[in-house]
Formats: C-alpha cells, sequence, structure tokens
C-alpha cells in the first residue's frame, strides 16, 4: 500500500458552543469573514416542507454575476475603487482555477486583492509578495496581498503605476470571475453595466430540496450531555449533517459490514427529514440573513428542539477565514455548520483540511 494511502489526511475541526444572544457571541464575525461560500443547506427535522418565511427569504436572494476574461488592472483604477469599495462589500473570485495548479485571484470585501501565482508567473509580474505555506522547502507558488484601500495606490502614485504596469503590460493577467456586491446605495452602478464592454453573464441561485422519510437523527440538546455523562463528539454529529445533507443512507449498524457509517448514538427515528441547499457565489451577507430565519423558526413551536445550517467554501478560494491561506492538498475542505436550538443556543463547526491554518 502507498504510504499517502496508509493514513488520513489531517484535518482541522473546531467546535464552539454558545448563545445568539450573548453580547460576546462571535457568530456573525465567523460567517462575516468566510467570504467565498458555493452551497448552503438547511436541514429540519419533523418538518415536511419550507416553511413560508425562510422560503421567501431563499427566493429573494437575487443573483451574482459572471464576467469573462476580465484583467486585473480593472480593479486597481479609481474609478471601481469609487464605485464599489467605498460604497459596499465586493467580492470577486476567478471562477474555473485550480489553487494547486494555476493562478487564482480574488477581491475580499476589506479591499485585499490576493493572488496566489506559480513561481513563472510571480517572477514575471516583478511585485513583492511571499511563499506559499504549503510550497515546501524550495517555493513554487507565491501569494501576492494588495490593499487596493492603501492612499499610496492613488492614481497618481509611483506604486499604482507599477502595480498597472505589472497587469497591463509585464504580466497582463485575466480571469473569468464570479462577482457579487453587498451595497447600500440604492442609486449605484450595478455590476452588469460597469463591467459592459466585457461578457457577462447574471446568475441565479440553484435550489434544490429533498424530503427523507424515516431517517434516524440524534437526540440533540443544547446542555445535555451523551450517555454516561460524556458530551456528543463533534465530529460524529458534523459528520453525520453532511452526510444527511448530501444524501447518504445512516440507516446502517455499526457492525454493517457494507457501511459502519451510523447516526450518533442516542438517536430516534423521525418521521421525516427537510434538506433544502442553495448553491451559486453566497455572500456572507445572505447566510446572516437565512440564519437570522433559522432563528425565528422557532418562533411557534417545533416538534423538533433543533435545526442546522452548513456552509460549504470554495474548495479552491485563496483564503478561508479573513485572509488565512488556504490550500487544497487532497480535498480542499472549507466548510461551517450551525445547529440551531429553540432556546437561541448554537453549536458551531468550523472544519478545514491539510493546507489551512486553524479556524478562528
Amino acid at each position: 500500500m502507498l504510504p499517502t494511502l496508509q493514513t488520513c489526511p489531517r484535518h482541522l475541526l473546531v467546535c464552539e458552543k454558545s448563545s445568539f444572544l450573548l453580547e460576546k457571541s462571535r457568530h456573525a464575525t465567523l460567517v462575516e469573514t468566510h467570504y467565498y461560500n458555493y452551497a448552503v443547506s438547511i436541514l429540519l427535522p419533523e418538518c415536511g416542507h419550507l416553511p413560508g418565511k425562510l422560503k421567501n427569504a431563499i427566493d429573494g436572494l437575487g443573483n451574482y454575476y459572471l464576467v469573462k476574461e476580465l484583467p486585473l488592472h480593472e480593479f486597481i483604477t479609481q474609478e471601481f475603487r469609487d464605485t464599489f469599495l467605498k460604497k459596499g462589500l465586493f467580492y470577486a473570485l476567478s471562477y474555473n482555477t485550480r489553487i494547486d495548479q494555476d493562478n487564482v485571484a480574488a477581491l475580499l470585501p476589506t479591499g485585499k486583492l490576493i493572488i496566489s501565482v506559480d513561481k513563472d508567473t510571480y517572477e514575471e509580474l516583478g511585485l513583492q509578495g511571499k511563499p506559499s505555506l504549503y510550497s515546501g522547502k524550495k517555493p513554487m507558488r507565491y501569494i501576492v496581498n494588495l490593499d487596493l484601500t492603501d492612499e499610496a495606490l492613488s492614481q497618481d502614485g509611483k506604486k499604482h503605476q507599477r502595480v498597472r504596469w505589472a497587469f497591463t503590460e509585464k504580466k497582463p493577467l485575466k480571469f473569468d470571475f464570479l462577482l457579487a456586491w453587498d451595497n447600500a446605495v440604492s442609486e449605484a452602478p450595478t455590476i452588469k453595466t460597469y463591467f459592459s464592454k466585457y461578457v457577462v453573464r447574471e446568475c441565479p441561485f440553484k435550489i434544490s430540496s429533498a424530503v427523507s422519510k424515516d431517517v434516524l437523527c440524534p437526540v440533540l440538546k443544547s446542555r445535555d450531555r451523551g450517555k454516561e455523562g460524556e458530551s456528543f463528539s463533534a465530529v460524529e454529529i458534523f459528520e453525520w449533517l453532511g452526510a444527511v445533507c448530501n444524501n447518504v443512507n445512516c440507516n446502517n449498524q455499526a457492525s454493517s459490514f457494507l457501511s459502519s457509517f451510523c447516526c450518533p448514538d442516542p438517536n430516534t427515528l423521525v418521521e421525516k427529514v427537510y434538506v433544502c441547499t442553495i448553491t451559486g457565489f453566497i455572500t456572507p451577507a445572505k447566510i446572516m440573513q437565512l440564519l437570522q430565519q433559522l432563528r425565528e423558526y422557532f418562533d411557534e413551536p417545533k416538534l423538533s428542539q433543533w435545526a442546522s445550517l452548513m456552509v460549504n467554501g470554495f474548495a479552491d478560494s485563496p483564503v478561508s477565514w479573513k485572509e488565512s491561506e488556504h490550500g487544497f492538498f487532497k480535498g480542499g475542505e472549507n466548510l461551517y455548520s450551525f445547529v440551531v436550538f429553540n432556546n437561541e443556543d448554537y453549536w458551531l463547526h468550523m472544519a478545514v483540511g491539510t493546507h489551512n491554518g486553524c479556524p478562528p
């Protein structure tokens, strides 16, 4: 057997238990700083359809945009900064680029432009950067981080001229970009009109749902403990949530030959479980809207004491949380989940793969 197959790759899972009502609760910060998300799954035990308020929130998520062959120099103009960066939260992520093989770019809502490039591209660009944390002793990948809100990058500054020269003449870089903008200005240009000289496609979110019947569900109570006074295993709960959201059968026995993956114990048989999944370029603000609706889900009595929201980040994003470097390695894990209880308590699980720092 190959050495790489003898052991499972390292992964990191952080579990935090708190309440939405606490002043020091970190739930909003942790959602808002996980910038690039492609799927959100909502799991409702003892439910056969989507409640009206939650359905309206999902239907009202709007759209995002795909812009073809957009050059990087478009992001460093004063006009772009005045139009988007100063009037809202702008998100951009290169599309169909692989973080372990291709050049990848992302514009964070903080105004940081992060470019992950191979060694040849880095040397051609001539911009200051640093080796990737996961490139080994002989760096083959570099990270360039430009703060577009820095006054030194103003239109007349030498730094701006050098960066523009690098992006337009030295090594012109173009990408297909996913773009989204959360803005508070009603009378503002749209992404579609601003980038009209390029091929722009408005993309709706894809929404799918499924109802599973006779599902074994763990008995989760925010402050209760499992058998013999031991807490539930965070890994077991997190894996079970992911399995159910992906329609994996968990009604197995631990001694089963075909599959030993089963629901954590103690558990109970639930008549039906509703799962709704939204896929696309989903900004943190939209996830916060869905999380708020999930909290309000318990304003009326429900058979279940809990519901769940699971968020998957882009496997090839150059960052996971904030500016923490994200690498692919084997799976590009980059996700988190909330278990929301009817008393406003929550469990938050944050997971990343091998080429990542510990979640915040």
